[in-house]
This record gives C-alpha cells, structure tokens and sequence, in this order.
C-alpha cells in the first residue's frame, strides 16, 4: 500500500507517539525512585542516576556470566539493589539525619548523595572502563512488532508494562501493607508518626532501599536496548529530576506521566524541529512548571508552600 505524503507524515507521528510513550514510561519508572524517596525523606537524591547505573551493570553482568534472559535478572538486580540503597541510607544518610533531628530537610543529605554519585561514577570508571558495552547475544536488540504499516519496540514496550507494574506494586504496598502506612505517615509528618510509635530511621531505610530497587528495574528495561556506561547515569538523573518536577514531587502517578510527556517530546519532536529544539523544548517546560506551577500536575500545593 502506497501513502501520500500526508498520510505517510501522520503515519509516521502515530508511531513517533506510541515509541515516546513507551520510552518516557522507562523515564517515568526510573523517576519513580527519586519521588518516592522525596516523598518519605523530603531531600533529592542527587545519586539516583548513579544508583540506576548500578542496577544496568549488575544486570548487564549477570547476564554476561550466566547466560540467563535479561529480564531474568531482576531476580538478582533488585535484591541486590535494594540492599545496597538500604545500607547506603543507614550507613551515609541515617547520622545526619540524627544529628540535624531539627531541619526538616537537612542541607547535608543533599552534598553527601552528590558526593556519592562521583565516587560510584568514578569508580565504576576505574573498574569497568570508558568503553560502551551492551549484550551481544541479546534476543531483543532490534526486535519489532509490527502493527500495519507502524513498527513497535519490543524491549521498549516491556519496559512499559516494567513501569505499569511497578507503579501498581508501589501502590498496593503504600495502601495496603503496614509498613506502606507507616511510610506515608512518615511522609506526612515524621514527628507526629515516632509519637505513634513508628520507627523513621528504619523507615527511612526501607523507603531508601525500595527507591533504589526501582532504579534498578529501570537499569533492567534499559539494558536489552540501551549501551552501559560509567556516565550514563547523568542522563537519566537530569530527565528523572524534570519528570519529578512535572509529575509533582512524591508522585508516583505524576512521574509515570512526567515520563511520558518527556518522551513523547522528544520522539516527535524531530519530526518538525531539529533534535536540540526538542531538549529546549523540555527545560522551557521544566522551567515553566518550576516558576507557574512547582507542584507540578499532581503534587500538594499546601505541602509546597508548607516547606517553602
């Protein structure tokens, strides 16, 4: 079947927008971390994209040395990660937020995930080298399904249903487990939730280590498609404080739609514009949501100004 240009143009913008989608849910899967830990600590993890650069080279080796499918490293991945977060917030993060019991959002915390995203960066450098790897004998790299006349990422649209479930994970865990409603107490006032009992540094830990295992489900769903690097994690960390700020700060809702909305932008966008337009396009929106509206689409305006 031949397309006029038209419908060849409009063609292509459907597949653009399905792929955005798909890509900015991985965005929004990886943002959902970093709110999450906003949400219950009140600080912006300045690591989170060094952490989601662990998860990718802990999935990325343990499919190398044990031959097993990509995604089946999640059975290692987030365990792992999770742990890993869990100390490093116990271990880092937890003294000063003993120390510093009076500041509601301890400047601190936010030089010492600073610091920790260039020790993991740098080393992962001296370990692992510069060099981009990616899994050679990988079942889904290139892999399409076709719709018509319109072609699919595989490994992308996995990714989504990653986002989705996780989404929906991190949900029913926040309302219905215990421990989720400690959590959200915490987040709503950690004074008032330590005179019901509740324990916040082991809350924090928890939520810490939850974040990170989020990151690292998101370095999973990147790992079929996506080339590994010491630095990678720049990237991801610039896009996932955008998303936040978009999505609003603590949602994990508004993330998965921040994600979305990023994505899209910047597979359509070159399309109509050069490809830098559409990452001006991007920080304009970022700065616009900063200045007009900071809750961004589903944050709590009351909660903002409180902090404010």
């Amino acid at each position: 079947m031949v397309l006029d240009g038209r419908e060849a143009l409009m063609l292509f913008i459907i597949e653009d927008t399905i792929n955005g989608i798909l890509m900015g849910s991985i965005y929004g899967l990886a943002a959902m971390g970093l709110t999450l830990v906003f949400g219950v600590l009140k600080v912006i993890n300045f690591a989170h994209g060094s952490l989601l650069m662990v998860g990718m080279y802990v999935a990325y080796w343990t499919v190398i040395l044990t031959g097993m499918h990509p995604y089946l490293s999640l059975i290692v991945v987030v365990p792992f990660m999770f742990l890993f977060g869990f100390l490093l917030q116990d271990i880092l993060i937890k003294p000063i937020f003993k120390s510093e019991k009076e500041v509601r959002e301890p400047i601190t915390v936010i030089i010492v995930t600073t610091g920790v995203w260039y020790i993991l960066d740098n080393l992962s450098l001296l370990v692992f080298g510069p060099q981009y790897r990616n899994i050679q004998d990988n079942p889904l790299r290139g892999k399409m399904l076709e719709f018509g006349d319109m072609l699919v990422s595989v490994p992308k649209l996995w990714g989504f249903c990653a986002a989705i479930v996780t989404a929906v994970l991190i949900y029913l865990f926040l309302q219905k487990t215990r421990m989720g409603r400690a959590v959200r107490a915490t987040s709503l006032d950690r004074d008032a939730a330590s005179l019901q009992g509740i324990n916040q540094y082991r809350v924090y830990n928890i939520s810490f280590g939850i974040g990170t295992a989020v990151a690292g489900v998101a370095g999973v769903a990147l790992v079929p498609f996506y080339n590994i690097f010491p630095t990678v994690g720049v990237l991801f960390d610039i896009k996932c404080f955008i998303i936040v700020v978009l999505g609003g700060l603590g949602s994990i809702g508004g993330a998965l739609l921040g994600g979305m909305i990023i994505g899209v932008i910047e597979s359509v966008g070159p399309q109509f514009m050069a490809a830098t337009w559409t990452e001006a396009i991007v920080y304009a929106l970022f700065l616009a949501f900063l200045f007009l509206k900071p809750s961004g689409l589903f944050g709590k305006q009351k909660e903002l100004e409180e902090r404010v």
